[in-house]
């Protein structure tokens, strides 16, 4: 099962994203590097979302996100996933 993490942007303008967007880039590289990530990005209204292949990394990537914490995603929302396509 996958998790799928979806943020709500909050409104920020993009020169507030940039200046934190270094951070919360290298907390992304990081989980991407323990290879929990399988797809990552930003969505066209100003939120995102990404694909976890735990809900634990999900979790944990919600509580500590730069973004999140810093009031540029107002909340993250979990889903749980049963993909059909892509292996477990």
């Amino acid at each position: 099962m996958k998790t799928v993490v979806i943020g709500e942007g909050s409104g920020a303008s993009m020169d507030d994203i940039m200046k934190v967007y270094p951070r919360h880039k290298a907390l992304v590289d990081s989980f991407v590097a323990r290879g929990v990530v399988i797809g990552i990005g930003p969505l066209m209204d100003g939120g995102n979302m990404a694909i976890f292949k735990t809900r634990e990394a999900a979790e944990e990537f919600a509580r500590v996100d730069p973004f999140m914490l810093e009031g540029l995603i107002k909340r993250y929302i979990l889903r749980d996933w049963k993909d059909s396509m892509l292996p477990e």
